[in-house]
């Protein structure tokens, strides 16, 4: 055989591996994305402000762009420590899809450092909003103004930015969800937690909380989440899949390969 008649042949033999290329779903040939800091799960990291004492408040950015966004946030009261661990679970775990996420583990740094429901000024920065502000002492110290408090507006500033669909703001310990204006999300998230529903009134009425705020101001939703005093180990490692799933979001698999069900 002549070099000539080899040529065609071999023409035709790269067109059809180019072409079985071509037909390969797209997500397969998506790169992967760059994880911060060796989470998998991560696709972006900011600091949204600062406490009273310099420390950092970061907000951690999981799951797809384009998705619903959802933010999550725990430790708004330094005493309150055990949600963080199901915020730490998501961030450090595999990559999360169908859902746009932003999670603060850690929204009270000095508070958490001191062990201290209130930041370093003793403000109740969940008293601190300026909606329905009321001079509150004691325990539940709202702040000498509404939004007083730097940690205050790092985290309005933040929720104004990214206008998530949905907050839920994770506390202890009264074990419970509250009863809200949206009773079926409240409830789908009680029963996706095992958690009994409740009216969180703060003891009669609630001045300057942080979901009072957003729900006055916003078009989303945000929602109170009680743990009890000492949630288990089981449930603290269950409920990261289970909040996910209250989205429709899931985790796992290989970054930019969809879920075959």
């Amino acid at each position: 055989m002549t070099r000539l008649s080899r040529a065609p042949r071999r023409r035709r033999g790269l067109l059809a591996a180019a072409l079985s290329l071509a037909l390969l779903p797209a997500v397969l040939v998506l790169p992967a994305r760059a994880a911060p800091d060796g989470h998998p799960a991560v696709i972006g990291r900011r600091v949204i402000g600062h406490s009273v004492q310099g420390r950092p408040i970061v907000a951690w950015h999981l799951g797809e762009s384009g998705k619903p966004k959802v933010v999550l946030i725990s430790v708004m009261h330094g005493n309150e420590p055990a949600p963080r661990r199901i915020l730490d679970n998501l961030r450090d775990g595999q990559p999360v899809h169908d859902v746009n996420l932003w999670i603060v583990p850690v929204y009270n740094p000095d508070g958490f450092a001191h062990r201290s429901r209130r930041d370093a000024r003793g403000v109740d920065l969940n008293r601190n909003y300026p909606y329905k502000w009321a001079r509150l002492t004691g325990s539940y110290y709202s702040g000498r103004k509404p939004a007083s408090e730097p940690e205050t507006r790092a985290m309005m500033k933040f929720l104004a930015k990214v206008k998530p669909a949905y907050v839920l703001s994770f506390h202890q310990p009264l074990h419970g969800v509250d009863i809200t204006a949206r009773p079926a999300f409240s409830r789908r998230v009680a029963r996706a937690l095992d958690l009994p529903m409740t009216h969180l009134n703060c003891g009669s009425s609630c001045h300057g909380t942080m979901t009072m705020w957003f729900n006055h101001k916003f078009a989303g939703f945000a929602l109170t989440v009680e743990l009890g005093p000492s949630p288990s180990a089981a449930k603290l490692r269950a409920a990261p899949d289970r909040i996910l799933h209250v989205f429709g979001a899931w985790r796992g698999g290989v970054q930019g390969i969809a879920r075959r069900d």
